[in-house]
């Protein structure tokens, strides 16, 4: 930087007007195809999201003078919400699916927190080869059959806890914990062993309220592996009663199986194609609700966690 670059840096404060050499400017013909690269991508992503909300608030007229999918009904209709949230399988289903994210994020939450803390400090019996360990998941993953049959060694086979159990923990989840909670300063812990303060408490007085993007990241990270998991449903589970929400999704949408009005509690049921988009809509409708109030936390938490990696 010249003498007079330096003098009117100096006199703004420190503070340089001036773009980094590694940063084009921006044209209009750049800014121009980023705009409709972003539009072609929300075209892409919104309009097969609306054909499934308008399709499950049509007519069974409407959708048979359509072709079976409707993007702006005239005359729109709850009639099939009102169906798959009246009771039968589809709300049973829906009910194991929020029981088993709700449980098993947390049982992860614990599982990761409580394994990070431990490879983050310094002294930890073990703890290389156990970072070791770790890391060996990401190159070396079991396969279906030892996967199987550990669950079935367990007694889990056809229990809640197959659903659980199989992907508690996430190396790398535990890997971006780790690094995070290394970055909280040193001269905490020890302040807070001064004050006759054990690693249980510096762990949930200390560490924990400063990590709460860290945790919000993985914590999201694990609701949407649980909410959006049916293999090892159709894996594990035999018995119907017991199949969560994505695997009954699957089963209707993609099997072609046939709605049934005695199993959905009543005595007409709207057009198969209006359940189908209703069951869909309510399958991603809890996640899409969720992840405004924790996207805040999402650059924050995983950037911390990739450069202290």
């Amino acid at each position: 930087m010249s003498s007079p670059a330096i003098s009117t840096f100096l006199r703004r404060g420190g503070k340089s007007s001036e773009r980094p050499v590694w940063m084009e400017r921006p044209s209009w013909a750049g800014q121009g195809l980023k705009f409709l690269v972003i539009v072609a991508m929300i075209v892409a992503v919104g309009y097969p999201f609306l054909l499934a909300i308008g399709t499950s608030l049509a007519t069974k007229a409407e959708l048979a003078a359509n072709g079976g999918y409707v993007l702006l009904p005239e005359q729109p209709t709850l009639e099939a919400y009102r169906v798959v949230l009246s009771g039968g399988v589809i709300t049973r289903a829906a009910l194991v699916s929020v029981v088993v994210t709700v449980v098993g994020t947390a049982l992860s939450l614990l599982c990761t927190i409580c394994l990070a803390y431990g490879l983050s400090r310094p002294g930890t019996f073990a703890g290389k080869p156990l970072l070791l360990i770790v890391v060996g998941t990401f190159l070396f993953t079991p396969g279906i059959i030892p996967s199987y049959l550990v669950v079935q060694e367990l007694g889990m086979l056809d229990t809640y806890g197959a659903m659980v159990a199989p992907i508690m923990l996430n190396a790398f989840n535990v890997i971006v914990v780790r690094a995070f909670f290394q970055s909280v300063p040193e001269e905490l812990h020890e302040a807070a062993r001064l004050d006759g303060a054990g690693e249980l408490t510096i762990l949930c007085r200390i560490v924990l309220p400063l990590s709460k993007a860290v945790i919000a990241v993985v914590g999201m990270f694990y609701a949407v592996t649980y909410w959006n998991n049916f293999f090892n449903a159709m894996l594990y589970i035999n018995d119907p009663d017991k199949l969560p929400l994505q695997v009954v999704l699957r089963s209707y949408v993609l099997q072609g199986d046939t709605f049934n009005a005695k199993a959905m509690g009543v005595s007409v049921l709207p057009a198969s194609a209006s359940m189908s988009m209703a069951v869909l809509i309510l399958a991603v409708l809890p996640i899409i609700a969720v992840y405004p109030f924790l996207q805040k936390y999402f650059v924050k938490g995983v950037l911390t966690g990739a450069i202290k990696a």
